[in-house]
């Protein structure tokens, strides 16, 4: 069984525009420790400061409700509320600075069922392998581990990554039954990604490299946010690098 004080996901929340957090997303991450960003993202010419002092204690209000949720199902969670134009750029930094192993991008969520696993590469496999356990520890959640090759010819070394996610994922703690795996040939992997996400009810998608702030929030998992009605969960690299300090926040801890 997996340890879940080993983890901890960061679950921002656009606590003004009325978004909540759907129940079957409490249910599956209430074991983890959840760090709940109740964030309000606001035009240019508006300051962060200006805004907090107009709208913090409504916002914190929202936050609080938000964040009792979590508390009923038994989820250890903490909150912070910000207040900033670049809510990505927000969201990665406050990963860094919780030390968050992921953040969440909530969509509607009406069933969990089965999750697809986007594995680029053997980068922190095992890693990321634990942490999908965590997740599917105590529910019945299937997972589908999902590869994307340019090329017919590199098939083989895609069955060969997933195999080894596969036994990562059975080595912490996930029946081999509740997995499955798929390769698709593709030049585009994030509309190869988006179009296996039809069948199934939230994405797992990570870094390709450890220990580099790459900004990952911002490219491929915003593109597959915006465009995608599940969940996204980007998992982290493994080494949490310091964030340089973002400019222009206003946080109300």
């Amino acid at each position: 069984m997996p340890d879940t004080g080993d983890h901890r996901v960061l679950v921002p929340v656009a606590v003004l525009r009325g978004e909540g957090v759907p129940t079957t997303i409490v249910d599956a991450f209430a074991s983890i420790p959840v760090v709940l960003l109740g964030y309000h993202e606001v035009p240019e010419q508006t300051s962060p400061d200006q805004a907090r002092d107009q709208y913090q204690r409504r916002a914190a209000r929202e936050l609080e409700e938000r964040r009792s949720v979590f508390e009923a199902a038994g989820c250890p969670v903490t909150s912070r509320l910000v207040f900033t134009h670049d809510r990505f750029k927000t969201f990665e930094r406050v990963a860094v600075e919780a030390e968050c192993d992921a953040v969440l991008i909530l969509n509607p969520a009406p069933v969990l069922e089965r999750f697809l696993v986007a594995i680029r590469s053997d980068i922190n496999v095992e890693y990321k392998a634990r942490l999908v356990a965590t997740v599917l520890d105590g529910t019945e959640i299937d997972v589908t581990l999902f590869h994307v090759v340019a090329d017919e010819r590199d098939r083989h070394r895609g069955d060969e990554l997933l195999a080894t996610t596969a036994d990562a994922l059975e080595d912490a703690g996930v029946d081999r039954d509740r997995i499955s795996r798929s390769i698709v040939v593709d030049d585009s992997p994030t509309e190869a990604i988006l179009e296996a996400a039809n069948e199934h009810d939230a994405i797992v998608a990570g870094e390709s490299r450890p220990s580099v702030r790459r900004y990952v929030l911002r490219d491929r998992a915003e593109r597959i946010a915006r465009r995608t009605a599940d969940p996204v969960l980007v998992v982290r690299g493994e080494y949490l690098e310091p964030a340089d300090e973002e400019k222009g926040d206003a946080v109300a801890e």
